[in-house]
């Protein structure tokens, strides 16, 4: 008895389930964007080098308002292995539902860069560059060969790229 009138008189507070309004979430997605690995010998074609090659790719993942509304960073990373004896200049564009350059990330790519040993360039999206990104619908990607010693269809290495993004949410 004593017990059951102790517990009946204990301490209580009032419960605010308007709490639950006010709980936010930062969510950090990281996600692969983009790669390719491409021999010496494919910037040859029947004996002549194809000084560019292109691509490009639906980027769709703004079409969802909540991610869209959500994403207040977003940050992409590039490692790029060069082991041709060439140079290189690689851009990513990023374009608009009309094909209308919002962005352009540019990568210069040295001749014969140690194997294991990329470079690497990080791109930061916040404000403006933010509002670019979040308008992008397509992605192109531009390989440029420079000046320098000719390739042939037996020329060594390759190009190699990855890219990945790491996206920063706030989620209210």
């Amino acid at each position: 008895m004593v017990f059951l009138a102790t517990v009946s008189i204990s301490c209580t507070s009032n419960l605010d389930f308007n709490q639950a309004n006010n709980v936010t979430a930062q969510p950090i997605v990281v996600a692969n964007l983009a790669s390719f690995d491409v021999p010496a010998n494919e910037f040859v074609n029947n004996g002549i080098e194809m000084n560019v090659s292109g691509d490009l790719q639906n980027f769709d993942v703004f079409r969802d308002t909540f991610f869209k509304d959500s994403l207040i960073k977003a940050e992409f990373y590039f490692d790029i292995d060069n082991t041709i004896n060439r140079a290189y200049s690689v851009d990513m564009e990023l374009l608009d539902a009309n094909s209308v350059l919002l962005y352009l990330i540019h990568i210069d790519v040295p001749a014969n860069t140690v194997a294991g040993s990329p470079i690497t360039q990080t791109v930061v999206f916040v404000d403006s560059d933010l509002d670019s990104l979040k308008r992008t619908s397509k992605i192109g990607y531009k390989v440029s060969m420079l000046s320098g010693t000719t390739l042939t269809e037996s020329s060594t290495g390759s190009l190699k790229l990855r890219a990945s993004a790491t996206v920063y949410l706030d989620i209210k």
